[in-house]
């Protein structure tokens, strides 16, 4: 039985984290593969799914994320004994020979280098991404944008890239009997808040039309990210006098909830490598308002309406037209909830696995 080391470190996080949760379980439970999981051990103890999984071997590895030490932290903790190697991100183990699987979900760091805050970070995201593309055995991508950004960025080819969409969990489908978590009606922004999420642009255009709207706006994400990113957007959003909410970081049932009961879900993002509340908030039935750019028109098809995320007009009139027509708003659940049922974690991990088992074969 090949033995198969995966990074878990991120695990618990949202975004990748989102991803290991859902897809790793799903690569080793039809057997044939044993895993070895590194990371923090207390936290891989606690994840539901690694208590019923006894074929996973926890392996100590606590090196911050995205650091010099974590290279030589993977090097010590990957067994010698390892077939391969799967890094659900693209921060490698560049000291580890074998098999090398590795999951690439944007590469924003080398695409819009102006959004990320260091030029330590940027070096280290370069390196590593030119280093997945001398190592790597198999590629996988959550988009073909991503992919095709990935290529152009990196000079990788396109042998070695796998497009594998990521899925959509079933409790969002989940028909939503409970009160709704605000008392009005409201438009819903869902995810960490760093300047390509364009939460300035969103805050603007939602402010040129709240006196002709009932509505809200709430975001649901880590306020404290405007630290690094727009600090304006906190400023902009006081001055609306409590029509914008924060609601910090919160867990999944609740962001399920929120968007169950939500006008419309608004991701005016610059850059997105997939853009996966779109697609939850199209399970949940929420209509969405999405940019034009990247890749969220192959995520969501003909289920938005979509906006140009570089002008605040077009935010606001899409805003005020789903607002403002009820059958607008039947359509986009209807095709919404359509467009959903195409992605699946059980798809997403099925091609994983036979990507791994295609390296392992040689």
């Amino acid at each position: 039985m090949s033995n198969v080391a995966v990074d878990v470190r991120m695990l618990g996080r949202s975004g990748i984290g989102r991803y290991i949760e859902q897809v790793v379980p799903r690569v080793f439970s039809a057997g044939g593969l044993r895993g070895t999981l590194l990371g923090d051990v207390e936290s891989m103890r606690s994840w539901n799914v690694a208590r019923s999984m006894p074929a996973f071997e926890l392996l100590p590895c606590d090196a911050p994320i995205y650091s010099i030490r974590e290279q030589l932290a993977m090097w010590r903790a990957t067994p010698r004994d390892s077939d391969l190697f799967w890094s659900p991100h693209y921060n490698i183990p560049v000291l580890v020979s074998g098999n090398l699987v590795v999951t690439v979900h944007d590469v924003l760091h080398l695409a819009r280098p102006e959004h990320v805050q260091g030029a330590h970070r940027r070096l280290y995201a370069r390196s590593m991404l030119q280093a997945v593309r001398r190592k790597a055995d198999a590629i996988l991508c959550d988009s073909q944008f991503t992919a095709d950004e990935l290529m152009r960025l990196t000079g990788v080819g396109a042998d070695a890239m796998h497009v594998i969409p990521l899925g959509v969990d079933e409790e969002c489908f989940r028909v939503r009997s409970d009160d709704p978590p605000h008392d009005r009606p409201y438009f819903l922004f869902v995810g960490n808040i760093k300047p390509h999420k364009n939460l300035g642009r969103l805050v603007a255009a939602f402010g040129s039309v709240a006196d002709e709207l009932p509505h809200d706006l709430i975001i649901v994400g880590q306020k404290e990210g405007f630290l690094s990113g727009d600090e304006r957007v906190v400023e902009d959003a006081a001055a609306l006098k409590g029509r914008v909410l924060f609601t910090g970081r919160v867990d999944d049932d609740a962001v399920h909830r929120y968007l169950a009961h939500a006008e419309a879900l608004v991701l005016p993002s610059t850059y997105e490598g997939f853009g996966l509340p779109a697609l939850e908030a199209m399970a949940a039935g929420c209509p969405v308002i999405v940019s034009d750019v990247a890749s969220l028109p192959e995520v969501c098809g003909d289920a938005a309406v979509y906006i140009d995320p570089y002008d605040p007009r077009s935010i606001a009139d899409a805003m005020r037209r789903v607002a403002e027509s009820r059958a607008l708003r039947d359509e986009l659940r209807e095709k919404g909830l359509s467009r959903a049922r195409e992605f699946s974690w059980d798809a997403c991990a099925r091609d994983t696995r036979q990507v791994i088992q295609a390296v392992l074969a040689g």
